[in-house]
């Protein structure tokens, strides 16, 4: 298992990506024309990265088992 440190490193990473593709899925929307295909790559991209994340947190907190 990769050092706590490095998935928080990680983590952090995974979460800035997410937000500048979010970003990037908003600026897209509000220009003319509106590249469909494009947003749609990348909402798949963000969702995507959004799994990752997910992932990344749950081995940084383990599920306890009561």
């Amino acid at each position: 298992m990769e050092d706590i440190v490095e998935l928080e490193e990680k983590l952090a990473a995974l979460e800035l990506e997410h937000k500048e593709t979010d970003q990037e899925i908003d600026r897209l929307m509000n220009t003319r024309p509106v590249d469909l295909l494009q947003i749609q790559r990348l909402k798949k991209k963000k969702l995507a990265l959004k799994d990752q994340i997910q992932k990344i947190r749950s081995d940084i907190l383990p599920d306890i088992i009561a």
